[in-house]
């Protein structure tokens, strides 16, 4: 009794899912993660047929009844599984035949696969973006040096002309130097420490809204499901408005320059639980969605749009996102897009339990 009690409490510990399936490839018995894993009960899905609830094609489902049939194991990888939450898994599989009574179950072992890839995707994204960050500012100490005595020089030489007419040239040099200054301040992003305060995320959204309504002339139609119990959390909240107005801002325009019928922003927010960004596990996390139905960022662009000078507009200085992901990340938070031909997605996660020290 010992023994069974401590081989049950093992299998309820693990991480890994874990189902048990009768020769009728009815559910026996699932472990916790399991359960978490399906968004169901073992009671819940225990007489409900496998196809409701395994594999999103009958080919999955036709390589458990070979399993149980031949008796040999196999491995899948990276399947796509539909838990009862409606919510799309990539999992890796492996089934085992046991023989029990004289037939043959099977043993499912189920490890989700999302968690893994996501961490990878959001490792690589960070790290693009810190490499970019890093060049910028090699590039900025380069170029703001010799401006600077270019300036300078201007300015001495203006005041050494008899001519004024000719100050105008010499005025050319000082503005053109000053913005090319003010571009490449721009390219590094927030300069300044945040100004760490309780922070709103709705007030923040509602903000950005008034600014996109005035610019757009209420021509966008803006769409608001929020989730009021989302608690307030400290951060810097006009960095946070300069990161959602420059997405939204980007939106509008895309919107704006398609003539895009019904032209829409919707903006969603949610709490999530147990998300990791890099290499961090956060217990609690803000997700801010901004959809638009736009004509969607070109695929060729999507895996650099976070760099700074990329833009897909003729007009555009392609530092508002760059802009953007570093605020979120001084909010130790990310950005996320995906995008397809009337659909663009960008994912704001902004973890809600930092404290002062934790944001940089």
């Amino acid at each position: 009794m010992l023994v069974n009690d401590m081989y049950k409490k093992i299998l309820e510990n693990l991480g890994t899912a874990v189902v048990l399936l009768d020769n009728q490839l009815f559910i026996q018995y699932m472990n916790p993660a399991a359960e978490m894993l399906l968004a169901a009960s073992a009671r819940q899905l225990s007489r409900r047929d496998i196809a409701e609830w395994f594999g999103t094609d009958a080919d999955q489902v036709e390589g458990l009844r070979h399993s149980l049939r031949s008796g040999h194991p196999f491995t899948r990888r990276e399947a796509k599984l539909r838990n009862q939450s409606e919510q799309m898994l990539t999992v890796d599989y492996t089934v085992n035949p046991l023989p029990m009574q004289q037939e043959n179950w099977l043993l499912l072992e189920i490890e989700a696969r999302d968690r893994l890839i996501r961490i990878e995707r959001e490792e690589e994204l960070l790290t693009r973006h810190a490499s970019a960050q890093m060049l910028v500012r090699g590039l900025a100490h380069e170029i703001k040096n010799p401006l600077g005595g270019l300036r300078g020089a201007a300015q001495l030489l203006e005041r050494e002309l008899d001519d004024i007419s000719l100050h105008d040239y010499t005025q050319v040099i000082i503005e053109e130097a000053d913005r090319l200054r003010n571009l490449v301040d721009r390219m590094l992003g927030p300069r300044k420490l945040p100004d760490i305060n309780d922070v709103n995320i709705h007030a923040i959204l509602e903000r950005v809204c008034s600014l996109v309504a005035a610019e757009s002339g209420g021509s966008v139609e803006l769409i608001r499901d929020y989730d009021p119990s989302i608690p307030e959390f400290r951060g810097d909240a006009e960095q946070l408005i300069q990161a959602v107005l420059n997405i939204m801002r980007n939106s509008m325009q895309a919107l704006q320059a398609s003539h895009t019928q019904n032209p829409s922003i919707k903006l969603h927010t949610r709490t999530m639980r147990q998300i990791t960004l890099g290499t961090e596990k956060h217990r609690l996390v803000c997700c801010v969605r901004i959809e638009d139905n736009g004509p969607g960022i070109p695929e060729e662009l999507l895996s650099q749009i976070f760099y700074p000078m990329v833009s897909g507009r003729a007009d555009g200085t392609g530092l508002g996102l760059s802009i953007a992901q570093s605020i979120l990340n001084q909010h130790c938070g990310l950005i996320e897009c995906d995008t397809r031909p009337g659909r663009t997605l960008f994912e704001l996660f902004i973890p809600l339990e930092l404290n002062h020290e934790s944001v940089r």
